[in-house]
């Protein structure tokens, strides 16, 4: 690897441990100019690792949602119940993690997007053919629109995730101190709310992963 390389991978490893102002354009910079990952060839892994990320959160609040009604059902003895328990700790801080991720590959989705369509948009003013400039700002503006449905799923998705951690995060808090057949008997009815969230919330993933799925492939038959 040259010294170049080297000391761009140094500005982009820095900047993913740093909270510094700009560091998520100049690894965008760097990638580009050192790496020639062109910002739309970004964009695009960048919306697959979002696209990646939600399918292992859905997949992970469907196992915290099987816990929980496991938890709920249960009506074995304090032994089977603390197991029980466990392991619906132990999916809700999975999905807490799950949903941590998701999060932030979708601002890194919105940081490449930004970049490219600022830069997209200060190069129009370059062309002297007024045809092939028309032409660059049709695209430029169908490709924001594509883009914003995404971002409006990726963002509904994400929204409503926090509510249901929220729920599971009381829920899980409440057995670590009160788990007999009792207090597991005063959640049953809450059981079928949760499932509706869950469901909910994973109507909505299921949406956004399709629209992810539809924006990459425009963005790939577009090059």
């Amino acid at each position: 690897m040259s010294m170049c390389r080297v000391a761009a991978l140094c500005v982009i490893l820095g900047c993913s441990c740093a909270a510094l102002v700009g560091c998520a354009s100049t690894t965008i910079a760097a990638k580009e100019s050192i790496f020639g990952i062109a910002k739309r060839d970004q964009l695009v892994a960048r919306v697959q690792d979002a696209k990646e990320g939600q399918v292992e959160a859905k997949k992970q609040f469907e196992s915290a949602l099987a816990q929980f009604l496991d938890v709920t059902d249960q009506k074995g003895k304090l032994g089977d119940l603390e197991a029980k328990y466990d392991k619906l700790k132990s999916a809700y801080e999975s999905a807490d993690g799950k949903a941590s991720k998701v999060s932030g590959r979708i601002k890194d989705v919105e940081n490449v997007a930004d970049a490219l369509f600022a830069e997209w948009q200060k190069e129009l003013s370059q062309y002297t053919n007024q045809s092939l400039r028309s032409a660059s700002e049709n695209q430029l503006n169908a490709t924001k629109s594509q883009y914003q449905t995404l971002l409006s799923k990726m963002r509904a998705a994400e929204g409503k995730m926090q509510p249901v951690l929220q729920s599971l995060k009381e829920h899980v808090l409440f057995l670590k101190h009160n788990l007999n057949a009792q207090a597991i008997a005063s959640l049953q009815g809450e059981a079928t709310t949760i499932q509706n969230d869950v469901s909910a919330l994973i109507k909505e993933m299921e949406a956004s992963i399709t629209e992810a799925t539809t924006f990459i492939d425009k963005m790939q038959t577009a090059k």
